[in-house]
């Protein structure tokens, strides 16, 4: 956990190492910042444009250059992210499942040898996925494409759950480790490569950038050095023409999880937030994760550092109609959310379909309305009479989510932004049960000066825990909220 709140601090510092254009926006042109993933490039928030820099030797491209591909570099890094822990657990921690053998790997092949695990909800939910991504850049990188490097990520997370400890193979890891790797690998190959693109434009940057860069995608930062290109231009990154925007928000929050009274019973908090979106230009959406968001919430007073982390990436896209006053789209999307609280902790693996609607009057008022429904793959909530194993105390289940969303931009100087992601889903590992989660959120963003906003929003967050024996009570947890902060915005 203590690793992961080091990544998301020098992810935030990679990107502030790179060359920015401060502009404040208020909404970006078909971005919606949880389901709407449309152009970012056309709009700039609050109606300013977006700048664009020449490119002295290569002529910018969404398209996608092909590489070399290097499969002995590429297999290597990905026997090597299997091997490294692997020979931590045997000979450091002395694991009493690293004791490995290939009569393991084999009866481990039966499909009755698979089983649900009793790892931490953080151990699951965030540090399998970010060992995905190490199998999926380790092919990324090499010049392989989204596809071939979800294989790889497949048979990483399999590999590992077959033959890396002698414990069961676990379900929830092979899908974990898979899905949420896949999510995390492409975006940051993505940011990496857009922090890279920038070394043509701007030489006297382009060792920054080279450090940024490592740190948010280190297996391609390894691979540029084994290159030589590390601090040089190439094609592949010089041509990118994608757009990154971020938001920064620090304040105060106020809270209560067990009254549900904020005003009199609730208790402060610090509060931060960062916010970016994606964008490789509207002409792709029928390529994965040409437009992504990502949501990241942290401070003190809660139960942890990282409170809530939302990623939501377009898989596959289609505009159905445009009328004069608005253009409508469908969107199928990747879903991650995480949320850990004083009430509750929840993650979850989604596939969702958004019906995307975007309304204009006049130039300086602007309405995106989303409406998407899916699948619920795989969610971890918590069960208050169950210890599964040595230390999970909490259910896994599957069913459907639900979500909408709308922004409001009124005189390219106030956005009113509201949000509800519901699901209700049924456990598969655990007590006999299902769940209703409700994540609701209403906020103001009035822009003061420039790249400056001030913003005041409140929530509520509520998960609802119905159980089939008698003898266990169900609960309905709360988690209401409000908060107030300074935000800045800037394009990359």
């Amino acid at each position: 956990m203590r690793l992961l709140q080091y990544c998301l601090l020098l992810t935030v510092l990679s990107l502030c190492n790179v060359n920015a254009d401060a502009q404040h926006f208020g909404f970006l042109h078909g971005v919606d910042t949880t389901i709407q993933l449309l152009d970012t490039s056309r709009h700039a928030r609050w109606g300013q444009r977006s700048q664009v820099h020449s490119r002295p030797s290569f002529a910018r491209t969404a398209e996608e250059p092909k590489r070399e591909k290097k499969f002995w570099r590429a297999g290597s890094e990905w026997f090597l992210a299997q091997a490294f822990p692997a020979t931590f657990n045997r000979f450091i921690t002395k694991d009493p499942y690293s004791y490995i053998s290939f009569k393991n790997f084999i009866n481990h092949q039966r499909f009755s040898a698979w089983d649900w695990d009793d790892n931490q909800f953080t151990t699951n939910h965030l540090d399998h996925p970010y060992h995905g991504q190490l199998y999926f850049n380790a092919f990324r990188s090499n010049g392989y494409n989204f596809y071939q490097s979800s294989i790889a990520t497949l048979a990483g997370s399999y590999l590992w759950e077959t033959g890396g400890e002698t414990q069961a193979p676990s379900i929830n890891d092979l899908i974990n480790t898979t899905y949420g790797g896949i999510i995390l690998g492409e975006m940051t190959h993505r940011i990496a490569r857009n922090i890279l693109g920038r070394g043509s434009r701007y030489p006297r940057l382009r060792t920054s950038n080279e450090i940024g860069a490592f740190f948010v995608n280190p297996v391609n930062g390894l691979n540029r050095l084994l290159d030589g290109k590390w601090g040089k231009v190439d094609k592949y990154n010089a041509v990118d023409s994608s757009a990154i925007w971020t938001e920064v928000n620090i304040g105060m929050r106020r809270f209560d999880a067990q009254e549900g009274d904020i005003v009199e019973k609730g208790k402060n908090g610090s509060y931060g937030r960062l916010r970016l979106w994606y964008s490789n230009g509207l002409q792709n959406l029928k390529r994965p994760f040409d437009q992504f968001y990502v949501n990241l919430e942290f401070g003190k007073g809660d139960s942890t550092f990282i409170n809530a982390v939302n990623v939501h990436a377009l898989l596959y896209g289609n505009k159905f109609f445009k009328t004069k006053r608005g253009e409508h789209y469908g969107v199928l999307s990747a879903n991650y959310d995480f949320y850990n609280n004083d009430a509750f902790f929840y993650g979850a693996q989604n596939l969702i379909y958004n019906w995307n609607s975007e309304f204009r009057y006049k130039k300086q008022n602007r309405l995106n309305m989303s409406l998407g429904v899916g699948a619920i793959l795989l969610a971890a909530v918590p069960d208050p009479y169950l210890l599964y194993g040595a230390s999970r105390n909490y259910n896994y289940g599957s069913g459907a989510g639900y979500r909408y969303r709308a922004e409001l931009s009124v005189l390219n100087r106030l956005l009113i932004t509201g949000d509800y992601n519901g699901g209700v889903f049924f456990t598969v590992s655990g007590n006999e049960s299902y769940y209703i989660l409700h994540a609701a959120t209403l906020e103001a963003s009035l822009r003061v000066i420039k790249s400056f906003s001030l913003n005041v929003s409140s929530g509520y967050f509520a998960l609802e825990g119905h159980f089939e024996d008698e003898q266990y009570a169900d609960f309905n947890r709360k988690f209401p909220f409000g908060r107030i902060s300074i935000g800045y915005n800037v394009r990359f």
